[in-house]
């Protein structure tokens, strides 16, 4: 009989919901998957507290998550001269270019308490006659691919967002000028791309990110075939590219808190209206804007009527709700719900497509206006109401811009209301066995087992 080969993998997320939350799941899903695997999540704090704190808490028996390093924390030694300094992860996904630099002094500390996680995390797994096997680290997490190399352990990097590669297009900035992006099926406008593509430093680092991707062993996507065949196709067909795995739709998709009372409050009025509810009715989650140039996350307003016109909660009661915080899958998957305004993010798209919720596309910074213009252009699953807003701008976006927009978004018959209610039907047979994520999800886990030494 051949010999049970367990294995452990490490991952290292950055601390942003939008990469916390897919990795931890798909942590879950893998362990549920394959019982020979277990998994700790090594997750390096920020500089400031993001919602996705409490979150990392939660796991299961196989999946262990360690939140314990934190820079700030560390005494060292100060030094006076200019030192050398390590970038350890990127701090805002919004903005590459705000990475967590320490000195040299601390940055060897910081290093070496790493080492020691990942020492005793090897004991351990020795101990109990399992082998440590892979690290899977986050896009913006590369600085660990040296790490991971001293340990002798093959790397993966886990892509959160869309699938996607980069490309010079500093010449394009404020350009009208559309290009031919391989990964996209339509040209593309310049002005659709992150606005750090068109500093030069910025566009340096994140090459050089991109660059390292071809260090590693492959690249898992949290995606689906159905969803972005031409993009994946083109990925693959770059020799250059390791091997791509999409293995999504990854989600957490726990419809609501039995125990919330905004829930139930939410879920109340939504039962309410009725099915597919069009004209006026609106379930608008309004938040305050965190301070400039700060990587926190918006908060809820105490008073949301100081920044709302005079009336307008009394004037809206009954047909409208507007709200601070949202269980935004229960919201996506309720009947009344016909159309989602979001600003693109990909988890969010994710969600809408699992729910088969068609988009009105209003992006605001980071990759955003990218995952709009495929959504509109090349998938046909989304209307557009701005895609060249950046938030922070002077622009304005005109009540008449959001109207014509929703107006779009609400037509009962239209042909990207077909396309969404596909996917959806899609996205789950995905993940169901026989199904497209659900094989490249078995890929990567016996490659994991077959090729532990």
């Amino acid at each position: 009989m051949a010999e049970t080969k367990n294995a452990e993998l490490v991952f290292i997320p950055i601390p942003g919901m939008g990469h916390l939350v897919p990795t931890i799941e798909m942590a879950k899903l893998l362990t549920d998957r394959d019982e020979c695997l277990s998994i700790t999540v090594l997750i390096l704090k920020a500089p400031v507290e993001f919602k996705s704190d409490s979150y990392s808490r939660k796991s299961n028996s196989r999946v262990l998550v360690i939140d314990e390093i934190d820079p700030r924390t560390i005494e060292h030694e100060p030094q006076a001269s200019p030192v050398e300094e390590l970038e350890i992860f990127s701090v805002d996904p919004r903005d590459p270019s705000k990475v967590l630099k320490v000195g040299k002094g601390l940055s060897n500390i910081l290093k070496e308490k790493i080492k020691d996680l990942l020492n005793a995390i090897a004991k351990k797994v020795h101990d109990e006659s399992i082998r440590l096997a892979r690290f899977v680290i986050d896009m913006f997490c590369t600085t660990m691919i040296d790490i991971a190399n001293e340990f002798g352990v093959p790397t993966y990097v886990f892509n959160t967002t869309s699938a996607a590669k980069n490309r010079d297009v500093t010449e394009y900035k404020n350009s009208v000028a559309e290009l031919l992006v391989p990964i996209y099926i339509n040209p593309v406008p310049g002005k659709v791309f992150p606005s750090r593509f068109f500093d030069k430093d910025g566009l340096t680092m994140l090459l050089s990110m991109a660059r390292r991707f071809r260090e590693t062993k492959g690249i898992l996507i949290n995606t689906f075939l159905d969803l972005e065949a031409y993009a994946l196709k083109s990925l693959s067909d770059d020799d250059k590219i390791p091997p791509v795995y999409p293995i999504g739709p990854i989600l957490h998709v726990k419809v609501k808190s039995d125990d919330n009372k905004d829930c139930e409050e939410i879920m109340e009025f939504l039962g309410e209206q009725p099915v597919s509810s069009c004209g006026h009715r609106f379930l608008w989650l309004l938040r305050q804007p965190p301070p400039k140039d700060s990587i926190e996350d918006p908060s809820e307003y105490e008073n949301p009527e100081e920044v709302l016109p005079k009336g307008f909660l009394q004037c809206t009661a009954g047909f409208g709700k507007v709200i601070g915080w949202a269980p935004q899958v229960a919201i996506l998957s309720h009947p009344s719900v016909v159309g989602f305004v979001s600003h693109c993010g990909w988890n969010s798209t994710l969600e809408s497509v699992w729910c088969g919720v068609p988009i009105a596309a209003w992006p605001m910074y980071a990759e955003q206006h990218a995952n709009a213009f495929e959504l509109v252009k090349d998938l046909g699953i989304a209307v557009e109401i701005k895609m060249d807003y950046w938030r922070g701008s002077d622009l304005i976006v005109k009540a008449e811009e959001i109207e014509k927009g929703i107006r779009r978004l609400t037509e009962p018959e239209s042909e990207m209301r077909t396309k969404m209610k596909q996917l959806k039907k899609k996205s789950r047979m995905a993940l169901m066995e026989g199904g497209s994520s659900y094989n490249f999800l078995r890929c990567f886990i016996d490659n994991v087992i077959d090729n532990i030494a």
